[in-house]
C-alpha cells in the first residue's frame, strides 16, 4: 500500500487500463441501460471536480450527497474525493429529522439532493443546520419555487455540469494535480451509522481504509475487465460503496438497479451481471419467492423440487467433506473426511446432476445466464438460506465488516469457500477472541472479536468519547461474537450488545434464533425477546399470503385479513410453526425455545424499526411496541 494512494488515484489508473471498457450501466428513459466508458467517466468526474472547485468547495470541506444509487452519485463522490473534500452520504430514505441531524453535526457546507423531495426535508429544518450555505439538486429543480431557490442558493445539477465543462476546458489538467495531491492518511468519507442503538455516529474513514482492501480482495474473489456487477443496495453505505470501488478498481461494469424482485430480475436478464452483492434479506426474500412459487404449482413439480433440493442439500453436505471445505472449529481428519463422503457423494450425484438439468438450471437461467457469485454482507446470513444456494449451485459468497472498518475484513473464498463462515480475515489483520471475562480464546471458542489493522477508521467524528469506547490502542472492539476457526476463518454469531440474558442467568444471542424463526414460510419477520425476563418471548409478523392460505384450507372464515390475526387457529398455527423451528432437535437448548409470542399487524419498516440495511432496531422496537411486550412478560 502506497503512502500517496488514494480512491481517486486508482479510479485514474483504471481509467487508462479499461479506457474503451463500459464502466457504468445506467437506464435512459425507455428503462433501456446505456453504457459509458472508463475514459468518458473519468473525464466528467475531472470536470465536474473542477466545477465542484469553481463554486467554492475546497479540500477540507464536508459536503452531503443525500441520494438513493444513480450516475450522479458516483461521479461526485469521486469529484470531491479528488479535489480533497470529504463527502457526507445518506439515503433518500432517511427522514428529515436524521438528515438535519447529520448535515448539522457533519458540519456540512454544500449538499447534493436527489430531488425536489429531499431539498424541502432540508429546508424544513434549515434553522437546525448551522453552516449549510448551498443545496445542488439532481433532478427536479424546476418543481421548487423561485423563493426557495434564491433563499437556499439552490442550483440543478445540470448548472454544475455547464460550470464544470466551460471551468475544464480553461484548467484541463486542475483535476489531475489536486488528486495528485492526496494521501493514504486523508479523510474521505464521513459515514453515520445506521442507528440500530440510538445516535447515529460519523465513522471517519480514510483513502486507507478502501486501498487496505483493494490490495487484498482480488485474492479471494477472481474479477475482471468487463465482469458485470448489478448494484442494488444503497450506495451510501459503507458495503456497496467498498464493492463498487472494488468492481471499478479491477475494471468491472456497475449496472445500477433496484432490490425489488419486479426491477431487478427484469434487469438481470437484460445485463447478465456475473456479480451481485446484498443483504441476507434479499437473498432470503429470493429463496422465499421461489418456495412460494412452487408451493402455487404444487403436485409433481413441487414435489420434484422439494426432493432435488434435500438432494442437492445433502450433496453439498458431503461434497464440502470430500474437498476439505468444512470449518475446522476443531482440527478434522482429512483421510477419515474422504472416506466417509466418498462413496455416498459417488452414488448422489446421478441425482444431483439431474435435479440441475431439471430444476436448478431454470433458478440460474433468470439471474441472466453469466452469473458468477453473489456477494453477502451487512449481516450474518441464515444458514438454510446459505444451504439452500448451495444446494441450487449457485455460489454465495458471505463476506464481514463493519462501517468503522471500510467495511471488509473477510470474505468466503471463490475458489475455496467455507460454508457457516464468513470467510478467513485479510491477511494483516491482527485478531483477538476475548471472553465476558477478559481471557483469550482460540480457535473454536467463543468471544467477541478484536481486530488491529490499518483500515480501522481515524474515530467518530467530534465524538471522542464514544471512539474511546471501541477503540483503544489502534484495537477495534467489533462487537460481534465468533468463532474462528483454525485457518482464520469466521463464523459470527451475534452481537454483544444484543445479547439476552435470562432470570437465570442463561446468555442467549437472539440472532440465530430470529434466523430460524424466518425460515417459516408463515413468518415474514420477527424480533425475539426476554432480557431480565424467566423466559423468551417473540413478536411474529406473519407472512399473510401463507395465513390467507391456511385459512382457505381450514375452512376459516373473515371479512377483512386482519381478522385472521385474532383468530385461535391461526395463533395455534404461528404457535405450531415456531415450535417446529426452535426446538432441541434443530440444535436449540431448552431456555432458547419462545415461550410467549403476540402477532403483529404490520410489517417492520425501513426508517422505522428497520435501518436502511435492514437490519432491526431493536431500541425503536422495544419504545413502539411497549405496550405488546408487556403483555408478552405479563
Amino acid at each position: 500500500m502506497k503512502n500517496q494512494d488514494t480512491v481517486p488515484k486508482r479510479f485514474r489508473a483504471a481509467s487508462k487500463i479499461h479506457a474503451d471498457t463500459a464502466a457504468l450501466m445506467v437506464k435512459d428513459e425507455k428503462g433501456e441501460f446505456q453504457s459509458f466508458t472508463y475514459r468518458d467517466v473519468y473525464k466528467k468526474i475531472a470536470a465536474l471536480g473542477t466545477g465542484f472547485h469553481k463554486i467554492g468547495i475546497k479540500r477540507g470541506d464536508h459536503v452531503a450527497i443525500i441520494s438513493d444509487n444513480r450516475m450522479e452519485w458516483i461521479l461526485a463522490d469521486l469529484a470531491l474525493l479528488g479535489i480533497g473534500a470529504i463527502d457526507v452520504p445518506r439515503g433518500s430514505d432517511s427522514t428529515d429529522e436524521e438528515i438535519a441531524y447529520i448535515l448539522d453535526h457533519s458540519e456540512s457546507s454544500c449538499v447534493l439532493a436527489e430531488n425536489a423531495a429531499q431539498v424541502r426535508k432540508i429546508i424544513s429544518k434549515k434553522k437546525d443546520i448551522k453552516n449549510l450555505s448551498r443545496i445542488i439538486v439532481f433532478e427536479g429543480k424546476d418543481s421548487l419555487s423561485k423563493k426557495e431557490i434564491d433563499e437556499y442558493d439552490i442550483l440543478s445539477f445540470d448548472e454544475i455540469v455547464d460550470i464544470s465543462e466551460r471551468e475544464f476546458e480553461a484548467h484541463p489538467d486542475f483535476y489531475d494535480k489536486e488528486v495528485d495531491q492526496g494521501t493514504l492518511e486523508d479523510i474521505a468519507t464521513l459515514i453515520y451509522t445506521s442507528g440500530t442503538t440510538g445516535t447515529p455516529k460519523g465513522v471517519m474513514l480514510h483513502h486507507g481504509s478502501f486501498i487496505f482492501q483493494l490490495d487484498r480482495v482480488y485474492d479471494y474473489i477472481e474479477i475482471k475487465e468487463g465482469h458485470r456487477f448489478l448494484s442494488v443496495l444503497p450506495v451510501w453505505h459503507s458495503f456497496e460503496r467498498a464493492v463498487e470501488y472494488i468492481i471499478l478498481n479491477a475494471g468491472g461494469t456497475l449496472a445500477y438497479s433496484k432490490p425489488i424482485g419486479a426491477v431487478m430480475i427484469p434487469d438481470m436478464a437484460q445485463v447478465q451481471p456475473q456479480w451481485m452483492a446484498s443483504v441476507p434479506r434479499i437473498w432470503e426474500g429470493v429463496r422465499a419467492s421461489i418456495f412460494r412459487n412452487v408451493s402455487k404449482e404444487g403436485g409433481a413439480k413441487k414435489a420434484l423440487f422439494l426432493f432435488f433440493t434435500n438432494v442437492g442439500i445433502t450433496w453439498v453436505v458431503l461434497f464440502n467433506m470430500f474437498s476439505g471445505r468444512l470449518p475446522n472449529f476443531k482440527l478434522r481428519m482429512r483421510w477419515l473426511d474422504i472416506t466417509l463422503s466418498c462413496i455416498p457423494l459417488l452414488l448422489l450425484t446421478p441425482f444431483k446432476l439431474l435435479g440441475d438439468a431439471l430444476v436448478f438450471s431454470k433458478i440460474k437461467a433468470k439471474l441472466g445466464g453469466k452469473f458468477i457469485a453473489g456477494i453477502s454482507g451487512g449481516g450474518a446470513l441464515p444458514p438454510y438460506v446459505d444451504q439452500f444456494f448451495q444446494a441450487t449451485g449457485i455460489l454465495l459468497l458471505e463476506g464481514y465488516g463493519l462501517t468503522e472498518t471500510g467495511p471488509v475484513m473477510a470474505v468466503r473464498k471463490q475458489k475455496h469457500p467455507v460454508g457457516s463462515t464468513v470467510g478467513p480475515l485479510f491477511p494483516d489483520i491482527e485478531y483477538r477472541i476475548i471472553d465476558r471475562d477478559g481471557a483469550l480464546k482460540g480457535p473454536g471458542e467463543k468471544g467477541t472479536l478484536y481486530v488491529k489493522s490499518d483500515q480501522i477508521m481515524k474515530g467518530y467524528y467530534k465524538q471522542p468519547d464514544q471512539t474511546a469506547e471501541v477503540l483503544q490502542d489502534g484495537w477495534l472492539n467489533t462487537g460481534d461474537i465468533c468463532i474462528m476457526t483454525h485457518h482464520r476463518e469466521v463464523r459470527i454469531i451475534g452481537r454483544s450488545k444484543e445479547t439476552i440474558v435470562l432470570m437465570g442467568g442463561e446468555n442467549i444471542e437472539p440472532v440465530p434464533i430470529e434466523d430460524r424463526l424466518n425460515a417459516s414460510e408463515a413468518i415474514l419477520q420477527n424480533i425475539v425477546l426476554g432480557q431480565d425476563k424467566k423466559f423468551l418471548g417473540a413478536l411474529i409478523v406473519p407472512n399473510m399470503e401463507k395465513i390467507e392460505e391456511f385459512a382457505a384450507q381450514n375452512g376459516i372464515a373473515y371479512i377483512q385479513p386482519e381478522e385472521l390475526l385474532s383468530d385461535p387457529e391461526i395463533e395455534e398455527y404461528i404457535h405450531n410453526e415456531i415450535q417446529a423451528q426452535i426446538n432441541p432437535k434443530t440444535g436449540f437448548k431448552p431456555f432458547e425455545c419462545i415461550f410467549r409470542f403476540k402477532i403483529l399487524s404490520k410489517p417492520f419498516e425501513v426508517g422505522k424499526e428497520l435501518t436502511q440495511t435492514l437490519k432491526t432496531r431493536r431500541d425503536v422496537v422495544n419504545r413502539m411496541y411497549e405496550k405488546e411486550i408487556k403483555e408478552l412478560f405479563h
